[in-house]
């Protein structure tokens, strides 16, 4: 597993991290503690020391499960977690200083933490970034021993320049795959000479860039990937990032195409984002063991060659730059 450093944080970080939305069970399935432990065992086997949630994954459930885990851990391991989502209605009025403040104790709470290494906000409403106070609170839970660092999760570029002009922001948390090229345009370069990490997650837009759905697959009532594929509930940039589904599966056919099937494609997917040296490190998800293995095992993929990587860059062009590049 190779190490990058998480920005002005100075985390020497593993390339691969572990996101945690759907740990323990597929999204919209029950809950499984074990399977969670599993998940979390392996990937300290395989070299990842940086794992990211959020206060509402499973409702506090990851948060907990990665407390568990963390108590037998004796390497080191970071933990970025996220706090706003909790607000109902999830509205700028609703974010003060002392919600905030709460939820960053009860993250702390849930996971055994004295101090979490980063609190990221959670993909706040768009008036927020223009709150010093906001941003502020943040220094003073620093102050109190609290948090090690800041950062944010944004949905659009815009969103995450704005947050680049607080000092404290440490990282940027955005979406970035084959199917959502858009950070390429400015944010990355301008990002690095802030010296702030940048995260990437929906690596796979929501597991699209597996390879391994088609016209027939099917998912759970309560999976977002059946029922937000429109925005229904929330930005449907994060479900397959937001481009059509039938319009995905075609461009993957294309990427099938392209690679053949020596590397899975999910692989390869993953390689394609560590191809670009401003990425701090990618997240994906992992609801089985065996994901998260073959997940991690994209770090020792070698580099992909200049004519793959201008073959994935015409088949965005040609087929999902229309559909996604200037709504993020």
């Amino acid at each position: 597993m190779n190490t990058r450093i998480l920005g002005k944080t100075g985390f020497k970080i593993s390339e691969i991290g572990l996101g945690t939305w759907q740990l323990g069970g597929r999204w919209g399935d029950d809950y499984n503690e074990d399977s969670a432990q599993e998940i979390l065992e392996a990937s300290t086997e395989n070299k990842i020391n940086f794992i990211d949630t959020a206060d509402v994954y499973n409702d506090g459930k990851s948060e907990k499960s990665i407390g568990t885990f963390l108590k037998r851990q004796k390497n080191r391991i970071y933990v970025a977690s996220k706090c706003g989502r909790q607000i109902s209605p999830h509205i700028n009025e609703g974010y003060t200083p002392k919600a905030l403040t709460s939820y960053v104790e009860d993250s702390l709470k849930r996971l055994n933490l004295e101090t979490l290494d980063l609190i990221q906000l959670h993909c706040p409403p768009q008036q927020v970034y223009y709150r010093p106070e906001i941003f502020e609170t943040f220094d003073r839970l620093k102050d109190q021993g609290k948090i090690l660092n800041l950062g944010v999760s944004v949905e659009k570029i815009e969103e995450a320049s704005k947050a680049l002009e607080y000092p404290n922001v440490a990282t940027v948390q955005i979406i970035f795959n084959m199917f959502r090229m858009r950070p390429l345009d400015w944010f990355f370069d301008l990002a690095a000479k802030r010296n702030v990490g940048i995260i990437v997650r929906v690596p796979l837009a929501s597991g699209l860039l597996s390879g391994k759905f088609n016209r027939h697959s099917s998912f759970s009532a309560g999976d977002h990937r059946n029922f937000n594929r429109k925005g229904q509930a929330f930005d449907k940039g994060e479900t397959f990032s937001g481009v059509p589904y039938e319009l995905g599966l075609d461009a993957v056919d294309k990427l099938k195409s392209l690679f053949g099937d020596t590397v899975p494609l999910a692989q390869i997917a993953l390689r394609w984002i560590l191809m670009h040296p401003q990425v701090s490190c990618v997240i994906p998800g992992a609801s089985t063991q065996k994901q998260m293995e073959d997940n991690a095992a994209a770090s020792s993929l070698p580099p992909l060659t200049e004519k793959q990587m201008l073959g994935i860059r015409g088949i965005y062009d040609d087929m999902i730059k229309k559909e996604v590049h200037q709504l993020w």
